[in-house]
C-alpha cells in the first residue's frame, strides 16, 4: 500500500502529478521522471510504479527497467534521467530537521524542532523536506506541516 498524505488527496485520485511516496521511491531507484514523462505514461503504468515493491536489489532493478522501458515507449524514445548517488541517499531523511525547513515552518506559524522531527516517520520527514527545504517552498508546505505536526 502506498503512503497517502491528505495534502495531496487530489494527486492520488488523478495521478496527474507524482505522489510524494512515489517521488521517494524514484529517488531510491535512482530515476528522475519529469512531470511531462509521468503524464505521458498510461494510468496502469503509473499505478504499477506506485505499487510495485522495492524491498531488495532485484525489485529495484526490475522497477528501474520497467520505468525506462515505459518512458521510452511513451515518450518517443526519451529516457528518464539517472540520479546521482547523493540524491538517491536523500531518500533517507536526516536525523535532524534542515535549518531552512525549520525557518519556513516558523514563517507559517508552526514550530518544527528536534522533538517534533523525532515524532515523524521517515516518509513524513521526506515529504516535509521535499515540500520546504528546496530552493522554493511548495504551495503545499503549510498544509503538509499542519497535517503532520498538528495532530
Amino acid at each position: 500500500m502506498i503512503r497517502r498524505f491528505k495534502f495531496e488527496d487530489e494527486v492520488h485520485q488523478t495521478l496527474s502529478c507524482v505522489p510524494m511516496a512515489v517521488r521517494r521511491k524514484l529517488d531510491r531507484v535512482g530515476v528522475k521522471l519529469s512531470l511531462e514523462q509521468w503524464q505521458q505514461l498510461g494510468r496502469g503504468e503509473r499505478l504499477a510504479i506506485c505499487h510495485l515493491p522495492i524491498n531488495d536489489d532485484e525489485e529495484i532493478d526490475a522497477l528501474r527497467l520497467f520505468i525506462r522501458e515505459a518512458v521510452k515507449d511513451r515518450c518517443g524514445g526519451a529516457t528518464p534521467k539517472e540520479l546521482p548517488d547523493e540524491v538517491r541517499a536523500a531518500a533517507d531523511p536526516p536525523a535532524h530537521p534542515p535549518a531552512l525547513l525549520v525557518e519556513r515552518a516558523r514563517d507559517v506559524g508552526i514550530t518544527l524542532g528536534e522533538r517534533e522531527w523525532a515524532r515523524l516517520d521517515s516518509d513524513e520527514r521526506y515529504a516535509l523536506i521535499k515540500l520546504g527545504a528546496g530552493a522554493e517552498p511548495s504551495h503545499n508546505l503549510a498544509a503538509g506541516l499542519r497535517e503532520l505536526l498538528e495532530r
